[in-house]
C-alpha cells in the first residue's frame, strides 16, 4: 500500500534538496500508478489550515478521498492513520513524504518496529537541504532491519505494478501514469523555491508493492 505524507504548500516552501517541480511530477505520477493498479493509498496532511491543502495534482487523482489532517508531526502517532493502514490488510508499505528527515523518517522507524515491510521513494520525497535528505536516506535505508529506498522509485514502482497487471487496459493506464508532467501548481506555486539536482548515489533495492 502507498502512504503519501504532507505534500503541501508550506512543506514545499522549505524544500531545498530537489527541484520542487520534480517532486510534484513524481509524486503525482506515483499516485496515478497506485490508482491505476488499485493499490490502497492513504493521504495525510499536517495542520492544513496553516500549511495549505494537499497538492491539487494528488487530490485530483483521488477526488473523493479526504486526507487525514493531523496535528502530530509524526504520522505514525496518529491512530487514524495507523488504523487506516491496518484496514488495508497489506504488510508492505511504501511511503513518500515532505520532509525526508522528519515526516518520512519518523513513520518509517515506527512502522518497521510494528513489523511492516517498508520502502520509501526518494524522488517523491525531499528535505530542507540536500545533505538532510541524503543523510536521512542513508540512515534509514542501509543495513539489515531497515527500510529499502527506491531511487527513481516512482518509475520503478509503476513499472513493477505494470509488470504484475493483466490485460491491455492496465498497460494503457500504466503508460498514462508515467506521463505525469507539467503539473499546474495553482496558488501553491507562489510558495515554491528552487533546489538542487535529484541525484542520490546510494544503493537501490526493488521489490513489488502489489502483493
Amino acid at each position: 500500500m502507498l502512504l503519501l505524507i504532507d505534500h503541501q504548500a508550506f512543506q514545499f516552501s522549505n524544500l531545498h534538496s530537489h527541484e520542487p517541480t520534480l517532486i510534484v511530477n513524481n509524486v503525482v505520477g506515483l499516485a496515478k500508478a497506485a490508482k491505476a493498479f488499485k493499490v490502497p493509498t492513504i493521504l495525510t496532511t499536517v495542520t492544513e489550515e496553516r500549511g495549505g491543502y494537499l497538492l491539487k495534482g494528488i487530490q485530483d487523482v483521488f477526488p473523493t478521498q479526504k486526507p487525514i489532517n493531523r496535528t502530530f508531526i509524526n504520522t505514525w502517532e496518529d491512530q487514524r492513520v495507523v488504523e487506516a493502514v491496518k484496514k488495508t490488510g497489506r504488510r508492505q508499505l511504501v511511503i513518500a513524504a515532505l520532509w525526508t528527515e522528519v515526516c518520512l523518517a519518523m513513520p518509517v522507524i515506527q512502522s518497521l518496529s510494528d513489523g511492516y515491510d517498508v520502502f520509501f521513494v526518494t524522488d517523491a520525497s525531499g528535505g530542507v537541504s540536500r545533505e538532510a535528505h541524503d543523510m536521512a536516506v542513508f540512515a534509514h535505508g542501509a543495513g539489515r532491519g531497515r527500510a529499502d529506498h527506491l531511487d527513481r522509485g516512482h518509475e520503478r514502482v509503476a513499472a513493477r505494478l505494470g509488470a504484475r497487471s493483466d490485460g491491455p487496459g492496465h498497460r494503457r493506464d500504466h503508460r498514462r501514469s508515467r506521463r505525469a508532467s507539467g503539473i499546474a501548481f495553482s496558488w501553491n506555486s507562489n510558495y515554491l523555491t528552487r533546489g538542487g539536482n535529484n541525484r542520490v548515489d546510494l544503493p537501490m533495492m526493488q521489490r513489488s508493492i502489489a502483493r
